[in-house]
């Protein structure tokens, strides 16, 4: 009886042992991480007249550098607002019913999103306007700030003229803050 025990007891030191150095673990790993995640907002430069483009799904700034690299002072040149209700406001009806020959029974189509379709579109038409802001005054330089989903879709909306002046991307959504707010976060 006392060899059982005995051996309990060393299996329980020996699990609560493994379990402290993964607690070790999990904690060194998350540091790393919020390292990286800190090193991946670095400091911008951003040079004199380049634009920096903020937008998402509803609301785009066409912001120009109206200082110099060292202290940019971002200024307003054209901010744009769709006009995008929920899929609620938008959709007419119920979605459409189908019937399939080999069984008896009926199916539905998928309802249609309607506030993503017009965040599509937006993100298209504010596409098309960066690629005259780009032409007409000969930008240099962009920056592009976007939520991931709307970065994804300009991505894809983009002329070659704005892609190849694309100096840097960023992740994020900034459209609900000042522009001062903006200038601080991409530069600090």
């Amino acid at each position: 009886m006392w060899k059982r025990e005995a051996r309990s007891r060393r299996h329980h030191r020996a699990s609560s042992d493994v379990d402290e150095h993964q607690g070790q673990i999990g904690r060194l790993s998350h540091s790393r991480g919020q390292r990286k995640k800190d090193d991946a907002m670095a400091k911008i430069s951003i040079p004199h007249d380049a634009f920096v483009f903020v937008g998402d799904g509803r609301k785009a700034l066409f912001l120009r550098n109206d200082g110099d690299e060292k202290f940019p002072h971002l200024k307003t040149e054209r901010v744009i607002v769709g006009e995008n209700p929920p899929t609620r406001a938008q959709g007419a009806d119920e979605p459409g019913r189908t019937f399939s020959s080999s069984s008896p029974g009926r199916s539905s189509y998928e309802q249609t999103d309607w506030h993503e379709l017009e965040e599509k579109n937006f993100a298209r038409d504010v596409a098309g306007a960066l690629v005259k802001i780009v032409r007409e005054r000969k930008v240099k330089a962009l920056i592009v700030v976007a939520p991931p989903k709307t970065l994804a879709e300009l991505r894809n909306a983009f002329h070659a003229d704005v892609k190849g002046r694309i100096v840097a991307e960023i992740d994020k959504d900034f459209t609900k803050l000042p522009v001062y707010e903006i200038e601080k976060h991409l530069t600090h």
